[in-house]
Formats: C-alpha cells, structure tokens, sequence
C-alpha cells in the first residue's frame, strides 16, 4: 500500500527514516542538511520511533557518536552538508576503515572559501575516497527509496560499509514534491533488523576497534576494504531487484534516458537530471537525437557497464557540479577512465556549472546538446560563468 504526500525531499529522507527506525542517530544543524533532522527529530518528539537521539554539539561529534553506535551493534544514522562534512573528514574516514555500516544523508552544498549555503557538489566529491558507497538522487523520491536501499546495502553480508545518500541541498531537500511513500510494516519488513558483525559489547567475543597498526599490519587491513567495495555492485542490483517488488521502480547503476539511438549524451547526476530529461524530450520532438545518462552509484563506480552504455555514442558531455583544482572534474575524470580501452571514443567534452547554488537553466543545457550535435563544443567549459 501506498500514500501520496507533498512533502520536501528532506522531509522524505525523515520519513524513510521513521520508517527504518534506527537505534541510534546523532545530529547537528547546518543549512541546507536541518530539515532532515528537524523533521526527524518531530516524529521523535511524538513518539513515532524508538531511536536513542543524541544532540551534539559538531558534526565531528555525531559522526563519533554514530561510530561508537554502529561499533556497539546498533543501526545508525546521521546527516550532514559542507562543512559539516568537512568537519567530519577525520572520522568519516574511520567509520569506512573499521567496517561500520550506517547510514548518512547529505544535503549537498558548496564548500568555503567564499562561504555559500547553496548547492554544488564539493562536500560529495571531497569524501569520495574515503571508503564509502556513494548514492546520487535525482529528485525526493529517489532520496526517500535510497535510505533503503542505503540501509540493507551497507549491511550485506560481506560488505559492511557505511553509505551516503546524497541530494541537492535546497533543491531537493527543500524543494515540495508529490513523494509516494510505503506503509510502515512493508519497509520494516524489506529493511529487517540489523545483523551485527562483531559486535563490540559482545562480551562473549570480545575485540578490539580502531587498535594501532603500523607498517605491519596497516596495509593488508586497509587492503580489504577494496574487495569489500568490489562485492557491492552485485549486491547493489540484488537488493535494488528486491526493492523494486514494493516500488516498481529500477535501481540500476545509472539510468539511460532516450539513449537508443541518441548521437550527442549528456552525462550527470542529482537534480540536473531531472532538467535534462525535460530539454531532451523537447528537442527529440525537433528531431535531435539526444539522451541523458544519469549515474545512481558513484562508489563504487560501474566502469564496465558506463563503458558499454557509451561506447556506441557520438559525442559526450559530462556536467560536473563541482570542480577538481588541478585535474579534471570529477564526474568527468571517472567517465574518461571508464572509455580508455575502446579502441574508438567518443568525442569527450567536460562542463563544470552551478557552483555555489548558480542555476543551469534549460537554456544552458540545449546549448550544450547544440553544440554536440554542431561538433564546437570546447573540450573543457564552464556553463554560465560570467567572463
């Protein structure tokens, strides 16, 4: 059963947590991240959830709150943006490296200096080398169904890493949206309870988190962490299958929009997406054969499959939310890695826009499937910046 609810993508990111019940979440506010928290932190006030709330006094705290519980047995979540996550780095990085699954939804916003509240991605793609599975959503709803799938993902068998469900800060998290939402007993059954792994108040089979290990040892335990992230991906469409049953909806790593016989792509994530798709269907009605592929799972990143999704295409733009100072961007450097073994590539074009909450209009976008399909496109451009 079903309910349709107007509500704000961030106020669906509470409700999906309402839902899942954790036993623990720690929280501190920042802009745009607090309406998750705030919202969340109502249905605890009405006694809508059992979850122990702790409130903290930094970012850096609810992450070590967060570890502390996730160590301890217990479900845990917490949410962030920018500098909270930057706060966090230290301890983001630990909770990766002991192997705690948990659950973090972050409101994607730009990081100082100059400081900025709005959206871009430089919080995600700061972290991204820290050890976690990265998920993007596209819209609200995207947002409320990966805290699910975020939730069992992360505690695979196997697997045993924390996720970050990433959305567009104000955006998604405030922008209202028709959210259908599930009953209650449907996704406690499909998210199920929490199997730990070593548990550390386990008595009977005591351990040791976070010991020091040098040169010895560091290396082979940093090193499984990487068979770990490898065994994701399978695990990823088997509960995304499993999740599709309630929803009817696909969770594949990316999805292709009018992609079949399209000659010029654009390449993105988040909300974008969803501006894409509407300049695609009207230019298709003018004849131009254009598509959107739209990455769902960034860590791990699906190199094969983006390849063959591709491979056949004409030309490419990747729209990267965010900038890599000295090297390509980010989005951009993973989509060139995925096509270096075709002995043919595409033509390869990279666009850096919105940084720090700057609007890409439809205008913008139809601009650059323009100047795909007219073959003068620059090899390196940034959308809307002011010369």
């Amino acid at each position: 059963m079903s309910n349709i609810k107007a509500i704000t993508g961030g106020e669906a990111v509470a409700e999906a947590m309402k839902q899942i019940n954790p036993d623990v979440v720690a929280a501190y506010p920042i802009t745009p991240q607090t309406i998750i928290m705030q919202k969340f932190a109502d249905f605890h006030a009405d006694g809508l959830v059992d979850s122990e709330m702790v409130r903290v006094e930094s970012e850096h705290s609810a992450m070590s709150c967060v570890i502390g519980s996730s160590a301890a047995g217990a479900r845990s979540m917490t949410a962030t943006a920018s500098a909270g996550l930057a706060l966090m780095w230290e301890v983001v990085g630990i909770a990766a490296g002991l192997r705690l699954p948990m659950v973090m939804a972050v409101a994607n916003r730009a990081l100082s200096a100059p400081i900025n509240i709005h959206c871009d991605h430089s919080d995600a793609m700061g972290a991204r080398d820290l050890g976690w599975i990265m998920l993007f959503s596209e819209n609200g709803q995207e947002a409320y169904e990966n805290m699910f799938l975020a939730t069992r993902l992360g505690e695979h068998k196997g697997i045993f890493l924390p996720v970050m469900v990433n959305l567009d800060g104000f955006i998604t998290s405030h922008g209202v949206e028709n959210i259908k939402t599930y009953d209650d007993e449907t996704i406690k059954k499909f998210v199920g309870e929490r199997v730990a792994n070593k548990p550390l108040l386990d008595t009977n089979t005591p351990v040791t988190y976070g010991p020091l290990q040098l040169q010895d040892y560091y290396f082979e335990t940093r090193f499984q962490q990487i068979p770990a992230m490898e065994k994701v991906k399978k695990a990823y469409l088997e509960i995304g299958k499993e999740l599709s049953k309630i929803t009817g909806n696909k969770y594949d790593y990316f999805e292709k929009y009018q992609m079949d016989d399209a000659e010029a792509v654009i390449v993105t994530m988040n909300s974008t997406s969803g501006t894409t798709k509407t300049v695609i269907d009207r230019l298709r009605k003018g004849g131009k054969k254009v598509g959107l592929l739209k990455i769902r799972l960034f860590r791990p990143f699906p190199y094969e499959e983006v390849m063959e999704a591709l491979k056949d295409i004409k030309t490419i733009a990747v729209l990267d939310r965010a900038a890599s100072f000295g090297s390509h961007a980010p989005l951009y450097s993973e989509i060139r890695n995925s096509l270096y073994d075709l002995k043919k590539r595409p033509n390869l074009h990279s666009c850096v826009f919105g940084l720090g909450g700057r609007n890409i209009y439809e205008t913008d976008i139809e601009d650059v499937f323009t100047k795909l399909l007219n073959e003068d496109l620059e090899e390196i451009s940034y959308i809307g910046l002011r010369k």
